[in-house]
């Protein structure tokens, strides 16, 4: 009888003990309730709690919770069903109001997810909504943020999965993509043929601008060549009447002059009588010593001068 009696109330000290000692794991909070009202809120680590006048009402994890958004059909701007996929990050921040701001904050957050989307979503085209995610998450996120601040709930970030379309417009877009390549490459290829004739004009011109100057070079040479001939022969020729002058001017150079211009005479009076079946003689034989005074005076005069 005794035995029975220390093992009942052996057992009545495990359970005190129990409902006495709370251990709260690291990231968790519980929120303990006496007689059905607030009483505290436990942080990790060991607590003492008051058996059968205190419980633990709600246990919450501190952590980073990750809440799947189911998809919906959104109507955008230009009238286009659009289905869109999400994920919502959030954070408890406030245990005690976690439990008593919201009866089920997991759903009054994704139901405010939801329709925040919709009206997001329903003043976009459909074009800015692939190119504006990042305006649709920040959007969402502040809407949501603002509301869930009551119920102790930091929503930290919303991330949009997938845009899907339907299919009408998915081949509509493909094909709008599809002219746009095309397009660009026409473009670009028509840029390369411009490119092209500008590059072979450019090359031409250069080319006819390098033969013109070649050309130009060539008649300046030619010039300055012919130039510097003449100015050699100009310059033997008075070196040779100069020589002559001052032969002249020696003695016996007069005579050697009229010696020179007589033989000269005579060979070309022969030249023309060797072309001709006739003879040719001069009509006065006296004209030779004519020619030859007018030669010595041509001579002179030269010398003089």
């Amino acid at each position: 009888m005794f035995g029975s009696v220390s093992l009942i109330l052996l057992v009545i000290v495990v359970i005190f003990i129990a409902k006495t000692i709370k251990v709260v794991p690291q990231q968790h909070a519980w929120v303990v309730e006496r007689l059905g009202k607030y009483h505290a809120t436990l942080g990790p680590g060991l607590s003492i709690v008051v058996p059968f006048i205190d419980r633990v009402a709600y246990k919450h994890i501190l952590k980073e919770i990750p809440l799947d958004v189911p998809p919906q059909v959104c109507i955008t701007r230009d009238n286009t069903q659009l289905q869109v996929d999400g994920i919502l990050y959030f954070q408890i921040t406030d245990p005690m109001r976690a439990s008593y701001g919201s009866s089920n904050y997991i759903a009054a957050i994704t139901q405010l997810a939801q329709t925040t989307l919709r009206s997001v979503i329903g003043k976009m085209e459909l074009d800015k909504t692939f190119e504006e995610r990042d305006h649709i998450n920040t959007t969402i996120v502040n809407a949501i943020d603002e509301s869930a601040a009551n119920w102790g709930v930091k929503v930290l970030r919303y991330e949009i999965k997938d845009l899907t379309p339907p299919k009408e417009i998915l081949h509509a877009m493909q094909a709008q993509i599809t002219a746009e390549r095309e397009k660009r490459a026409l473009i670009a290829a028509s840029e390369g043929r411009k490119q092209e004739q500008i590059n072979i004009a450019t090359g031409e011109r250069e080319a006819s601008i390098a033969k013109s100057e070649g050309e130009k070079q060539a008649s300046i040479n030619r010039a300055q060549g012919q130039a510097a001939a003449i100015l050699s022969i100009a310059e033997a020729s008075a070196e040779a009447i100069r020589k002559t002058a001052a032969a002249i001017q020696s003695p016996g150079g007069s005579d050697a002059v009229n010696l020179k211009v007589a033989e000269q005479y005579v060979a070309a009076f022969g030249q023309l009588a060797k072309t001709n079946n006739s003879i040719i003689v001069p009509a006065n034989m006296g004209d030779i010593s004519g020619l030859i005074a007018t030669a010595l005076q041509v001579v002179k005069s030269q010398t003089k001068s």
